[in-house]
């Protein structure tokens, strides 16, 4: 059964967490983690309290909280039969596993971000007064339900992309991964699920019934699949040790990657209530320096949270990394690597992570990210004084504590 009515915004009357996809899933998590909520955090642990406490107040503005956005969708019958077959990853180190703990253990409220954006953009701007055909009365808690439902479908291809990017390179499987059949047949779970998501949103982006609006997201589709094109290649270790690219281009790749959607799904929802095209700019301004803002810090985390001792982990291509052999040059870095190099010829991460923080590749990254946020905070001025204004004033301050 195709969930052609998934995006339809009405009240959920199942008890979900009866379902089957919510009972394995929650068993199977409980089973993998040891009964312990693991988190996944893109954002610093010195007030994680304080960024629960905006998106709790943000999500209160809108109407309902954005982590029930994809779960229409996941408590579907289709998806409840694959959650029942990936029990055959339990027990493996397939990424599948993880980003199922992440939907339902989210407690820092980082997945679930860019729908909730794009509602308090939505009531930020307020009724259209450019079209007969839209009117206040229909709106629900100052938006409309055509920009509710664009929300609810930039949450389904953002998750078609999480669980997409969960496949196994097979190549670099070893036997503590788990059994090699496993990992294969997570892998097309992960095809198979992602795949799924990604046609209910495109079946939801044809019910808006709008060609601009349609023509945006599929674009916003493609700048996501061409910038984890770059991400993987640059993430490769033997490119980024040989090559690398510089902060001009990874802001490029990483829009592309990480800010298209956001920003293109904020221009949509203008579009949607027939909002100017100054409008519809400021909105994707917004969403692309809170996207790159983001994307920033959650790139700054293992050097400014690594104590001495802790096992350094991070990708040769974070921004700070970038940074860093941007200001000490090609020849230098190369050096560096060389030094960093253990006796089995493999990457001591906390000699380079020490070597990074040594020079201004961290405090040029934060300053990149604190430009980022202020620019966000500049594009939104241009809205109404409104709470949902200052929810998104809030977000976007947010994102440059460090």
């Amino acid at each position: 059964m195709l969930l052609t009515t998934t995006l339809l915004p009405r009240v959920i009357t199942c008890n979900w967490a009866q379902t089957p996809f919510f009972t394995f899933i929650s068993s199977f998590i409980s089973l993998f983690t040891g009964g312990g909520q693991r988190t996944l955090s893109l954002f610093s642990s010195s007030g994680p309290s304080n960024w629960n406490k905006v998106v709790s107040d943000a999500e209160k503005i809108v109407g309902y909280p954005t982590s029930f956005m994809s779960l229409r969708c996941l408590l579907s019958d289709e998806l409840s039969n694959v959650a029942m077959h990936v029990r055959k990853l339990v027990g493996t180190q397939h990424p599948l596993l993880n980003t199922a703990r992440g939907f339902v253990y989210d407690s820092k409220n980082n997945l679930q971000m860019r729908g909730l954006i794009v509602l308090l953009l939505s009531k930020a701007a307020g009724p259209s007064h450019a079209s007969s055909d839209l009117l206040p009365q229909d709106m629900v808690s100052g938006i409309y339900p055509s920009q509710r439902n664009l929300a609810e479908i930039t949450e389904l291809i953002h998750t078609a992309f999480l669980v997409h990017r969960g496949i196994v390179n097979l190549k670099e499987w070893t036997v503590s991964d788990g059994p090699l059949k496993d990992m294969q047949f997570g892998n097309k779970m992960a095809v198979l699920s992602g795949d799924f998501l990604l046609a209910n949103a495109c079946t939801g982006l044809a019910q808006l019934d709008n060609t601009k609006v349609v023509e945006l997201i599929s674009s916003a589709i493609g700048d996501v699949v061409q910038g984890l094109y770059y991400e993987n290649h640059n993430n490769n270790e033997e490119y980024s040790l040989t090559s690398g690219i510089d902060v001009a281009t990874w802001e490029e790749q990483a829009f592309l990657s990480h800010g298209a959607l956001l920003a293109k799904s904020c221009q949509a929802a203008m579009e949607l209530a027939k909002h100017d095209k100054e409008s519809q700019r400021l909105a994707y301004k917004y969403g692309k320096h809170l996207s790159l803002g983001h994307k920033l810090n959650s790139d700054l985390q293992p050097f400014v949270k690594s104590s001495v001792g802790e096992p350094a982990s991070f990708c040769l291509s974070a921004a700070p990394v970038v940074f860093h052999r941007q200001i000490v040059g090609t020849e230098r870095w190369l050096q560096l690597l060389q030094q960093a190099k253990t006796q089995r010829n493999q990457l001591d991460y906390s000699k380079l992570l020490a070597a990074v923080k040594s020079e201004k590749g961290v405090s040029s990254a934060v300053d990149l990210c604190c430009y980022h946020g202020n620019k966000a905070l500049e594009a939104i001025q241009a809205f109404p004084s409104s709470e949902a204004r200052s929810a998104l004033e809030n977000i976007a301050s947010a994102i440059t504590k460090i």
